[in-house]
């Protein structure tokens, strides 16, 4: 098949939508498939076999590290040259309804997917009032497609709900090779508790520093467990904000990790912390459990469907009456304090991420797509 994607999120940036991605396109291309990707300027021109064009584009204000591409003509012109089989629009923003015109215009099949919850973000920047007519923009903007791909059972039954059609889950993946319990060790250790040696708790966190992340709602475990070290591994547009926050607490801001250092770091925690509820996946605790870390994630959104409750991880409540505050202390504790349920817990962490590879997930997407070129040729 000759598949072009659409994508607002691609290379240089870090985040789970670009590994999702990269680790399909390699897929893709390794099992015979031609792949064109239109995204924000400042990318590669070639990734993994797969062409890459780089389309004009302007930082969003509220969330400068998400670029928004502008199509012109000459996005048009390449379409038109290379003669997809099917266009995949990720996320659908500017550039992504350029994609969806193209399609329409072109008579080309379209299918979309859902990565980032948008509209939960809102809140997070104070314009919580525009969640409906965002949600109203999606729907006008999903609903031009023949399929609406989610990564979680929980994105699905929301877009539903929301009006969205015909939708189905297109399953989660992990590289359980670059991720794995044997690269534990006391180096990184050491350079995650960095100013706190003498800590024996080494609670991590991974990702994007921005609002939506909810991160401060770490800081209150902190305080009632003073035997516990934060490393927070990554960056982004809310760290200046967050290290006022975390002042006078026993916190590391240890910036972007990558390869071999990111996966030592995964595996060398004790518990991996991720507050968020605004999580379509959450692609970093899945990382985090191939390497073997004991996970805490928000019982909301695609979380559930990652973490078993008390066997590989600990789900908490974030909507209890104080923002899940004793929630998440309690299943802190409640793994820090049972050596035996931590180390069961790594073992079953892994297990679960055993379950899902890249491969299985990029050879689901392929179906789909044949289905959906299928169903067109049948209704002709």
């Amino acid at each position: 098949m000759k598949i072009a994607f659409f994508t607002e999120t691609f290379l240089p940036k870090v985040d789970g939508i670009v590994t999702r991605l990269t680790k399909t396109i390699d897929n893709l291309v390794q099992s015979g498939d031609e792949v064109v990707v239109f995204c924000p300027e400042g990318c590669p021109t070639e990734y993994k076999g797969a062409k890459i064009i780089g389309v004009a584009a302007m930082p969003l204000p509220l969330y400068p590290e998400l670029k928004l591409g502008l199509p012109g003509p000459a996005v048009s012109d390449a379409l038109e040259n290379f003669k997809p089989d099917l266009i995949h629009v990720v996320n659908p923003a500017v550039l992504g309804l350029g994609g969806i015109w193209l399609a329409k215009s072109n008579n080309i099949p379209l299918i979309a997917s859902y990565h980032t919850h948008l509209p939960k973000y809102l809140e997070h920047y104070g314009m919580g009032m525009l969640e409906p007519l965002l949600w109203e923009l999606l729907k006008a903007a999903h609903n031009q497609a023949l399929l609406n791909l989610c990564t979680s059972t929980a994105m699905v039954e929301e877009l539903e709900s929301k009006g969205i059609k015909r939708t189905a889950l297109w399953q989660r993946g992990v590289d359980t090779e670059t991720f794995k319990p044997e690269f534990r060790n006391q180096k990184m250790r050491n350079k995650l508790l960095g100013k706190y040696p003498d800590k024996n708790s080494l609670l991590i966190y991974v990702g994007r520093l921005s609002a939506e992340k909810q991160i401060e709602r770490i800081k209150p475990v902190l305080e009632e467990i003073p035997d516990a070290c934060l490393a927070l591994v990554g960056d982004g547009p809310y760290r200046n904000q967050l290290e006022k926050i975390f002042e006078n607490t026993q916190t590391n801001f240890i910036g972007y990790l990558s390869g071999d250092e990111l996966a030592s770091a995964y595996a060398s925690g004790d518990i991996f912390l991720f507050p968020s509820s605004t999580e379509t996946l959450g692609l970093v605790l899945l990382e985090a459990m191939a390497a073997g870390c004991p996970v805490i994630g928000a019982n909301k959104g695609g979380i559930p469907d990652i973490i078993n409750d008390e066997v590989n991880g600990c789900l908490y409540d974030p909507d209890g009456l104080d923002q899940g505050k004793s929630s998440l202390i309690e299943a802190t504790k409640k793994i820090l304090n049972n050596n035996n349920k931590k180390e069961n817990m790594r073992v079953e962490a892994r297990k679960e991420s055993e379950k899902w590879n890249w491969n299985q997930a990029t050879l689901q997407l392929k179906k789909y797509y044949e289905e959906t070129l299928k169903q067109v040729q049948d209704s002709y």
